[in-house]
């Protein structure tokens, strides 16, 4: 009886960093589930608080040193340093190919620079690892409207919206696409 009291402890000694990981994974979850659904609902205010909080949360990689990179690459950005920028962001995604956002933040540099294939081809990368991503849809939509394919653009555009259906500056692309694409009514 001792000799299996034993094991059993061993066995659950062992398992406990599992288990333990795993809740705080699942809680992750959970509580993306929880914002994303306070995003859908009808309060503009409570909306804008969940989109908030699912950027912090997607800014999160588990490591301060991918954080960190994340964070000069945005500041850089800001101030101008594409180039840099780029850098910094590659850098994350060699170290972390997994971080969702590292990928969606060198998106956002190559949309900026002008260089729309990378750019696309970044954001595929984004919807692979969090296809629930409004804002890379919403960039999608952005780069198929300059490359003059505004059928492929209500539709990136459209799926942004079943996801974040109150985000002001893609409700009025689609309301003006839908008008190019479909005529106005006299």
């Amino acid at each position: 009886m001792r000799a299996r009291r034993a094991f059993h402890n061993r066995i659950v000694a062992a398992l406990l960093p599992l288990f333990l990981f795993t809740g705080a994974a699942f809680g992750q979850t959970a509580k993306l589930d929880d914002l994303f659904r306070k995003l859908q609902g009808p309060d503009e205010a409570a909306s804008a608080r969940a989109e908030q909080e699912i950027w912090i949360e997607w800014s999160k990689s588990g490591s301060p040193a991918m954080d960190l990179l994340l964070e000069r690459g945005r500041q850089a950005l800001e101030e101008g340093q594409v180039t840099l920028a780029i850098d910094h962001f590659s850098a994350l995604i060699d170290h972390d190919p997994q971080f969702a956002e590292g990928w969606n933040a060198r998106a956002i540099a190559y949309f900026q620079e002008g260089d729309l294939g990378p750019a696309v081809s970044d954001i595929a990368h984004v919807l692979r690892l969090n296809p629930r991503h409004f804002g890379a849809l919403a960039g999608l939509g952005s780069i198929f409207e300059q490359l003059g394919k505004p059928e492929k653009a209500l539709e990136a555009y459209r799926a942004a919206l079943a996801i974040h259906p109150h985000m002001a500056e893609v409700l009025d692309a689609v309301k003006r696409l839908e008008a190019e694409t479909q005529g106005q009514d006299l």
